[in-house]
């Protein structure tokens, strides 16, 4: 436990760091969406940073950012061009084995979280995130909370790491089965309904939070730490959509960082 304390303590050392790491990250990306005309904005927790305290949340140690499922199609397809050596677009394709959120590692430090994979050679920087929108159908959001939960919960038993066992054998098949029963329903639903909502894609939005497009779009700015970045149209109800009364500091114990380890520069 001491030997755990150790480490979180020399990440909270290096938290400002990282941050500042993140933000010249964010930049880039910034400058690559400018040049072509590629729409992305402030998502979650940077959101709340930019509107509560004008920059990171004091304890936070990472950046979140959202785009439209084609401007990020476009991002993925020009960004390896455009980034510099130091930046790598870390994708499942691009690097396999890191899961489904799309970002922009560093590839001169260390960020190692909860479940980190050291088996696994996918670069381990320092990131930007970046989350895909999609239009989701008018319907009750416990309705959406429920797909969402069990296709994000689903997805990740299928696609953690398995060791042969009659566990695993039976987890295959119900989580499979699961899976595909509610990405059934979820298309009908999109097929059929009227869609006026965006929101993240369900296997990463366990959630179900959603905005309404007028929410979202067209974009505003907001003044995040030194520089202005692409916000929602309305900060303020898209935060509260997801956090409610936003402006409220959560308490001590919840103040928490992601990381477990962070190494801002390596050489």
């Amino acid at each position: 436990m001491k030997d755990k304390e150790n480490l979180k303590q020399y990440a909270r050392e290096r938290l400002r760091e990282c941050q500042l790491k993140q933000l010249a990250i964010l930049k880039e990306i910034d400058r690559i969406c400018q040049k072509h005309g590629i729409l992305y904005w402030l998502d979650g927790g940077t959101l709340l940073g930019a509107k509560r305290h004008g920059g990171f949340i004091p304890w936070d140690d990472d950046i979140d950012i959202a785009m439209g499922r084609d401007d990020l199609k476009r991002f993925e397809t020009v960004a390896p061009a455009e980034l510099p050596a130091s930046l790598f677009l870390q994708t499942p394709k691009s690097d396999p084995n890191n899961g489904p959120i799309i970002k922009v590692r560093d590839l001169n430090s260390l960020y190692l979280e909860h479940g980190d994979d050291f088996e696994s050679g996918y670069v381990k920087g320092i990131y930007v995130d970046i989350f895909p929108f999609m239009n989701h159908p008018d319907i009750p959001r416990s309705w959406i909370k429920r797909l969402h939960v069990g296709l994000s919960k689903s997805y990740s038993i299928l696609h953690r790491k398995h060791y042969y066992s009659l566990r695993s054998f039976a987890e295959f098949f119900w989580f499979g089965a699961k899976y595909l029963i509610y990405d059934s329903l979820w298309h009908l639903f999109c097929l059929c309904c009227p869609s006026h909502h965006y929101a993240n894609i369900p296997i990463i939005n366990g959630y179900g939070i959603t905005h309404r497009r007028e929410t979202v779009l067209p974009l505003s700015t907001i003044r995040f730490e030194d520089a202005e970045f692409p916000a929602p149209h309305d900060a303020d109800q898209y935060l509260r959509n997801i956090y409610g009364d936003y402006m409220q500091l959560p308490s001590e114990e919840k103040r928490k960082a992601h990381a477990e380890f962070i190494q801002p520069t390596l050489v």
